[in-house]
């Protein structure tokens, strides 16, 4: 062999190990990725038929998540400085769910925060529907003690899917000048993903974001947490 024939090796070489290394992280990085998928394929073949509905619903859960929620097109207010979303697994038939949760009469019945409910429109919830509503609100730096009176109007609504619903709140000291809340429903193995987006826009509350967020977000967490609770003691119950 000659030298040039050496050089030509060693240069053939270094080629190779440079291409394998740089081929490297990428195979690290498809791995990496794949390790998700693989386990989820591992437990579901593994899972007993309640944990794969659980695993199930729990997937379609965090496919749905963070996207902008929607009714008909509709969201909420986009200029909102002040907005929350969340969601929630309801081990309940979908029918069930949106009835305890248009029944907007009953909803003193097993909403903590609701103190008072009048429906001024009859019948199923539909576009121009309209409710009123109290739930108190604590005294912060800025605001006394109070109840917020409600008025809602339904915008959009798909039965069984969506609603979306837009109004005032106003108490002694505080005013939130338009809360537009829009909900959606998935049927999942199992039960349902209630899903849950509000805005609020006025000045009042936009010049204290920090104190009104940590109203709105556990507000709606503990509304999502009632209607678990008596949608699934109704499922039971038939």
């Amino acid at each position: 062999m000659t030298a040039a024939d050496t050089t030509s090796n060693a240069t053939s070489s270094a080629t190779a190990d440079n291409a394998r290394t740089r081929r490297r992280p990428t195979r690290l990085r498809t791995a990496l990725l794949a390790l998700p998928l693989a386990a989820t394929a591992l437990l579901g073949g593994l899972a007993a038929p309640a944990q794969a509905a659980t695993a199930q619903a729990a997937t379609a859960q965090t496919a749905t998540a963070q996207r902008p929620l929607t009714c008909q097109g509709q969201g909420i207010d986009p200029s909102a400085q002040l907005h929350y979303q969340t969601q929630i697994f309801i081990k309940a038939p979908l029918s069930t769910v949106w009835r305890v949760h248009t029944d907007v009469a009953a909803w003193p019945q097993w909403q903590r925060a609701v103190s008072g409910m009048k429906p001024l429109t009859p019948g199923p919830l539909h576009p121009g529907s309209q409710f009123r509503w109290t739930t108190p609100a604590p005294a912060t730096a800025s605001t006394p003690a109070t109840t917020l009176v409600v008025t809602s109007t339904v915008q959009n609504v798909r039965p069984g899917q969506c609603i979306r619903w837009m109004g005032p709140a106003i108490g002694d000291g505080l005013r939130i000048d338009r809360g537009t809340h829009v909900w959606n429903f998935i049927k999942v193995p199992g039960g349902v993903i209630v899903r849950t987006e509000e805005s609020w826009t006025g000045a009042q509350i936009e010049a204290d974001p920090a104190t009104a967020i940590r109203y709105l977000a556990p507000g709606l967490d503990e509304w999502l947490a009632d209607l678990k609770a008596r949608a699934e003691a109704q499922s039971c119950e038939h």
